[in-house]
C-alpha cells in the first residue's frame, strides 16, 4: 500500500449527518455540527492518524455558522464541494438512511465519478431503522446510486460510533485500489484473457484487434489499450473491460478508466 498521506473528503447534502461522521473519525470534536441543514460554507482540512496511519480528512460540513445562508452561498458550497472531490484520494458519500434517496444525493454521486474518485459509501442512522425499512432503504440504495457499485458500502451510525473501524478499512482499500501500479505485462494479458473470454463484437467485415495494455495513470487508475479499429468498439465492450480489471486486480473502490489507442501502422491490418 502506498505509504503517503490519504486525502479523505467527506461529502453529501445538508444534515446527512457528515460532521458527526468526522468528529467519530477523528475521535473528538474538533468539527462543531449544528442541527440547523444548509449552513456550512468552506471545507476545512484536519490531518490524523487513526491506527498509526495519517490521513488529511476534507471535511465539507466544517464549522457552521447559525444564519440562514443565502442563495450565493449555496452556490459557493457547491462549489467548494466539487473542490474538495477533486483534491481528494478517497471521497466518503454520506446519506442519511432515515430518508429518501433524493436526486440530490445521485447529482453528488454523479460528480464523484465523473472525477473518477474511489468512493465509499457511508449509510448514516442506520441504527434507528426496523428491518423492514433497511430492508426498503437498501431498495432504494440500489435504485437511486447502483451506477456507484464498485464502490463498498457500509451501514454506520455515526452519532454512536458503529461500523467506523471498517469504514475506515474501506478507505484504506480504496485508496490502495485508486493507487495501485499496474505492469505492462500483468495488463496485457489480462487483455488477452478478457477477449479470449469474451471477444469483442465484429463491425462489419472485421473484429476490432485489442493487441497489449499498458497503465497511463493512477487516482483513478488509467489503462491505455492499444490495438486496431478500436474507435468501433461499443460503450458495453468498454464497460465489460472496466469490470474485468476491476475484478481481477482487485480494485473494488475505484472507478478505472479505459483509454483506446488505435494502431498508426498502416500494415497493421494485414498481420
Amino acid at each position: 500500500m502506498p505509504g503517503d498521506r490519504p486525502k479523505v473528503a467527506v461529502v453529501g447534502r445538508p444534515n446527512v449527518g457528515k460532521s458527526t461522521l468526522v468528529n467519530g473519525l477523528l475521535g473528538e470534536e474538533r468539527v462543531i455540527a449544528f442541527d440547523q441543514p444548509g449552513t456550512t460554507r468552506d471545507s476545512i482540512y484536519v490531518e490524523f492518524e487513526r491506527g498509526g496511519r495519517p490521513y488529511t480528512l476534507i471535511d465539507t460540513a466544517g464549522l457552521r455558522r447559525k444564519a440562514k445562508v443565502d442563495e450565493t452561498a449555496e452556490k459557493f458550497s457547491v462549489v467548494k464541494t466539487l473542490q474538495s472531490i477533486e483534491d481528494a484520494n478517497v471521497v466518503v458519500l454520506v446519506v442519511d438512511a432515515q430518508q429518501e434517496i433524493t436526486d440530490q444525493d445521485a447529482h453528488i454521486a454523479g460528480f464523484i465519478l465523473e472525477a473518477g474518485r474511489a468512493v465509499v459509501l457511508a449509510v448514516n442512522k442506520w441504527d434507528g431503522l426496523s428491518e423492514g425499512q433497511r430492508e426498503q432503504a437498501k431498495r432504494e440504495l440500489e435504485r437511486k446510486l447502483g451506477f456507484l457499485s464498485f464502490a463498498r458500502e457500509h451501514y454506520v451510525s455515526a452519532l454512536h460510533g458503529r461500523g467506523l473501524p471498517e469504514l475506515i478499512k474501506s478507505i484504506d482499500l480504496a485508496y490502495a485500489a485508486a493507487m495501485a501500479k499496474l505492469s505492462t505485462p500483468k495488463l496485457t494479458r489480462a487483455l488477452i484473457a478478457a477477449t479470449a473470454r469474451q471477444a469483442p463484437p465484429r463491425h462489419g467485415l472485421f473484429r476490432p484487434k485489442l493487441r497489449y495494455a499498458h497503465q497511463g495513470g493512477v487516482n483513478p487508475p488509467v489503462i491505455v489499450i492499444h490495438g486496431n479499429q478500436l474507435d468501433r468498439l461499443p460503450e458495453s465492450y468498454r464497460r465489460y473491460l472496466e469490470r474485468y480489471f476491476i475484478d481481477l486486480f482487485r480494485l473494488q473502490g475505484t472507478p478505472v478508466r479505459i483509454q483506446f489507442k488505435v494502431s498508426s501502422n498502416p500494415y497493421s491490418e494485414r498481420r
